[in-house]
């Protein structure tokens, strides 16, 4: 064969340009637009749907808190004296049950937003209105009001619990250490202020027979007082502390990355910071000057709920603010059974579950960073 025709059929060997791109192989630029992780479409349908669920939960929940209480009524009278104004169970549905059950829903969904962005902004996994103090510090100014000032109405109460709250607030996040705060020192910050400032309620209350009478119920956490007064008073405060958590959420994903990706995903994180301290303020001090310092519902509930949304807010605080308020009228309709003719308070009740529960979750690794 010729030379010619060698080079004619001989395929040349491929030579690989240092300078070329290969444009399949390059990967896909993420998304800067959010925070939060892309969730597929199964995902978020199975979330939604569980939302549902929670829903229908708290639904079942408020129709026994409605129709269960110290003094058993048939489910027929229940609903007479729901829908009739001259039946005979008409005073006690709406004067005493339905305004429990009302308190019961904003004051469960208050502590568990609360605890749920707490832990965010903290990104403390223990961090609770209760184990940081703010709960105290609305039970210290509410105490004092009521020993010190003759305050005796809730609508003197909640002012004061709010600024108890705020003071408190800003006195864990200073001494935590601020911006460069770290869960360690905002839990010993808050652990020390929390046994001070506990000591001085018990303090104020033993030396004020009248101080004792009148908050012996509320300081161990109790939906018992509640009245059509109560929930109207606490209603704005809470409804506003719900809107701005939630509308809080987005920044929030974007701050769990750091200040400075958060700026660059065009988050402030100075007025995420001041945004859910006055969040949290609202929130916790309204549901403790209507119901009295009640643990663990806030730290318990965000855990609990994590392992189903993971860590992205959007989904979290909505389950939080549903499961939350079916955890404490759950509690609360336990202890009207468990303590018949009498009741349970629901501060008691929700200590007793909310501990073996938690230590059940530590043991078991699903305590997730926030």
């Amino acid at each position: 064969m010729s030379t010619a025709v060698r080079r004619a059929t001989t395929t040349p060997e491929p030579t690989l340009d240092a300078t070329a791109t290969v444009t399949e192989a390059t990967p896909p630029v993420p998304d800067r637009t959010s925070a939060a992780p892309p969730v597929r479409r199964g995902t978020r349908t199975a979330r939604a749907a569980g939302l549902v669920a929670a829903v229908a939960l708290l639904g079942v929940i408020v129709v026994l808190s409605i129709a269960v209480g110290a003094k058993a009524l048939p489910l027929a009278d229940v609903w007479s004296g729901l829908l009739h104004r001259d039946a005979t169970e008409y005073a006690v549905v709406h004067r005493m049950r339905l305004p429990r059950t009302l308190l019961g829903l904003l004051a469960g969904a208050a502590l568990g937003v609360a605890g749920a962005i707490m832990q965010a902004l903290t990104r403390n996994p223990l961090a609770d209105p209760g184990l940081l103090g703010i709960n105290a510090g609305a039970s210290a100014a509410v105490a004092t009001a009521a020993a010190f000032l003759g305050v005796t109405a809730i609508g003197g109460y909640v002012w004061f619990a709010l600024l108890g709250a705020a003071v408190v607030t800003a006195l864990v996040y200073a001494v935590g250490g601020g911006r460069g705060a770290t869960p360690a020192r905002l839990a010993l910050a808050g652990a020390a202020l929390n046994a001070t400032l506990y000591s001085y309620v018990s303090a104020v209350m033993l030396l004020d027979t009248a101080s004792l009478d009148r908050l012996r119920f509320w300081t161990v956490g109790s939906l018992a007082s509640a009245d059509p007064a109560t929930v109207t008073r606490v209603l704005p405060f809470i409804l506003v502390g719900l809107l701005v958590a939630l509308g809080a959420a987005r920044p929030l994903n974007a701050l769990a990355l750091g200040d400075d990706a958060a700026r660059a995903l065009g988050a402030r994180p100075a007025l995420i910071r001041a945004a859910v301290i006055v969040a949290v303020t609202l929130l916790c001090g309204a549901a403790t000057a209507a119901c009295g310092p009640i643990v663990f519902v806030g730290l318990l509930v965000p855990h609990l709920v994590r392992a189903l949304t993971g860590p992205d807010l959007r989904w979290l605080l909505p389950y939080c603010a549903v499961l939350a308020p079916a955890l404490l009228l759950g509690a609360d309709v336990l202890g009207r059974v468990l303590g018949r003719p009498g009741e349970l308070q629901v501060g008691m009740v929700t200590a007793v579950l909310g501990g073996p529960l938690f230590l059940w979750l530590v043991t078991r690794a699903k305590v997730a960073h926030p």
